[in-house]
């Protein structure tokens, strides 16, 4: 039950109460954001959009005109000439670079992060150097370090420019989370007795087992979507899906390609969404037991 309170002219009580609302001030900027970022999201959908929907287009070798909507390209995603065979030569060459990559990168960071040596300086700055670096001037540069060794471009030579570039953004990433972690955790570990192997794999491993996964997949989709340094060591004889993508774009991408591009696209979306089911699943549980 409401208490009463004064009138404002005769001073009788009443029962409603005043209740005093603070006008929000208008703002353009409450406006202007929301748009500008629908704008944003919008543009960026448009390349996906039109790649799904081109894959659905009975429109032969020459992609470039909507013809009809068929389903065939996806029962037979290898119709055209060479387009599986560069997808399968991309996921070769990412897991190579992504497996080597992060084994790599993770070490160093650690070594970074933890260790004082000779050195140090130097070694941070020459990691950052593949990223500031322009593909064309570092694609260049590898492609006449290769041919002064005698290799011949293909297979090899791309795997190891690949694994070559996603080192730094491995270190980077997982060097992140390296200096997160408390060395605190490691000694209580060695005050019980365990070795210093033990504390790593029991303790420091399981806590950047987050940043590793994360430096691997930026790694894979770095390698897997290269087409600058993958073009100049690549050779002839070999091609990975961007490069197929570049070439056949004069004649008009296959519906085969936006196929394999779409079904990549889909792969991630699906992996974010169960990451971020399993994230939120996870911390319902701890809250619980909390």
């Amino acid at each position: 039950m409401s208490a009463p309170v004064a009138t404002e002219r005769g001073g009788g009580p009443t029962t409603a109460p005043t209740v005093r609302r603070r006008r929000r001030k208008f703002s353009l900027a409450d406006k202007i954001v929301p748009v500008f970022a629908g704008l944003a999201f919008l543009y960026l959908l448009v390349p996906v959009a039109y790649t799904v929907a081109f894959s659905f287009n009975e429109g032969g070798r020459r992609n470039l005109v909507w013809q009809g909507f068929t389903l065939d390209n996806w029962r037979n995603p290898c119709g055209a000439p060479q387009v599986c065979e560069s997808f399968v030569n991309s996921i070769q060459v990412g897991l190579i670079a992504t497996v080597v990559s992060t084994a790599l990168g993770t070490l160093i960071a650690i070594a970074l992060v933890r260790y004082r040596f000779r050195g140090r300086t130097l070694a941070n700055l020459l990691i950052f150097l593949p990223m500031s670096t322009p593909e064309v001037v570092l694609g260049a540069a590898l492609l006449a370090q290769f041919l002064s060794m005698a290799m011949r471009p293909g297979f090899t030579t791309v795997a190891i420019a690949h694994v070559m570039f996603c080192i730094s953004f491995v270190v980077v990433t997982v060097k992140a989370r390296v200096a997160s972690l408390d060395p605190k955790l490691e000694e209580a570990a060695a005050d019980l007795y365990a070795s210093p192997w033990s504390a790593f794999w029991r303790v420091t491993f399981p806590l950047l087992v987050p940043g590793i996964l994360a430096a691997a997949l930026l790694a894979f989709s770095l390698s897997f979507d290269d087409f600058i340094i993958t073009n100049f060591n690549s050779g002839s004889a070999f091609s990975t899906f961007p490069k197929f993508v570049y070439v056949s774009a004069n004649r008009g991408i296959p519906p085969q390609a936006n196929v394999l591009g779409s079904a990549m696209f889909f792969a991630a979306l699906l992996l974010v969404v169960v990451v971020q089911l399993v994230g939120a699943a996870r911390r319902k549980r701890l809250a619980r037991q909390a």
